[in-house]
């Protein structure tokens, strides 16, 4: 760790004013040029403290960049991890108002809902599989408090992996029914089609994310526990969102539609 407490709780508060007042703020390695990514986790964490503190819960955790799409968008080359926290969840049966956010996008993710507490340290594959009660479709709503998301690793995981909101389909399939590897997914905005791929993208497999996610998490005194909701990373490229726009993602026969409105004032 190369920041001192002091530069940690500094580099949160000012994450937590942009949140606030919807301006977005200069990168933080520009701020705080010695921040590694070890002070970036401590930084997501002094802010989720401080909201759950306030009454938020923790549902699940979302693995970001995790495919070589987004890798390639956000100039990083591997994933990071955040949390999703209860006032970050939608229902595809109320719009979000996009004025909520500085730089809203959405993405589509196959979603894990875990069944049993996953294994910290040396999480496998059979392990994450094991602990799946279902998996469901989900669109990922993420923003950055970087000003015009000029982001790399350190500032994207202390934004807490520039995420913001997420909402789950109807549909909840048990791991054993469907093909983990090959689901498809069509991103639909508005009615056109601006996103298509299948589940592989995200680290060759998503079950893979997950128990990366499991072991990456441990090393900060957290586990991943039954009900949480865990989305494993984007299979798509990240699409911007205004009010007026509905998102749907059709992920086939298996897992069906999810989707996104975004209304209010525009």
């Amino acid at each position: 760790m190369a920041l001192s407490s002091g530069e940690l709780e500094q580099a949160a508060a000012v994450l937590r004013e942009a949140e606030r007042s919807r301006v977005g703020v200069r990168p933080l390695r520009e701020q705080w040029p010695a921040m590694d990514v070890t002070d970036s986790y401590r930084i997501q964490l002094l802010n989720i403290e401080r909201r759950v503190a306030a009454g938020a819960a923790v549902l699940g955790h979302k693995v970001g960049l995790s495919s070589k799409a987004m890798q390639e968008m956000m100039g990083v080359d591997e994933p990071d991890y955040g949390h999703l926290l209860s006032d970050m969840h939608c229902t595809e049966h109320a719009s979000v108002d996009a004025s909520r956010y500085l730089l809203p996008r959405v993405e589509p993710e196959v979603a894990f809902v875990l069944g049993a507490d996953l294994p910290g340290e040396g999480c496998t594959e059979a392990d994450v599989l094991e602990a799946t009660e279902a998996v469901a479709p989900a669109l990922e709503l993420i923003d950055s408090r970087i000003v015009d998301w000029d982001i790399r690793l350190v500032d994207t995981i202390a934004d807490n992996a520039s995420s913001a909101g997420y909402v789950l389909g109807a549909a909840r399939v048990k791991p054993a029914d469907v093909d983990l590897l090959t689901v498809p997914v069509v991103l639909r905005k508005n009615d056109d089609e601006v996103g298509r791929g299948t589940s592989d993208a995200v680290l060759g497999n998503p079950v893979t994310s997950v128990a990366w996610l499991a072991r990456k998490v441990a090393s900060f005194g957290v586990r991943l526990r039954a009900g949480h909701v865990i989305l494993p990373g984007s299979i798509t490229r990240a699409v911007d969102a205004r009010n007026g726009d509905t998102f749907v993602a059709d992920f086939g026969p298996d897992l069906g539609t999810v989707s996104l409105t975004f209304g209010g004032a525009s």
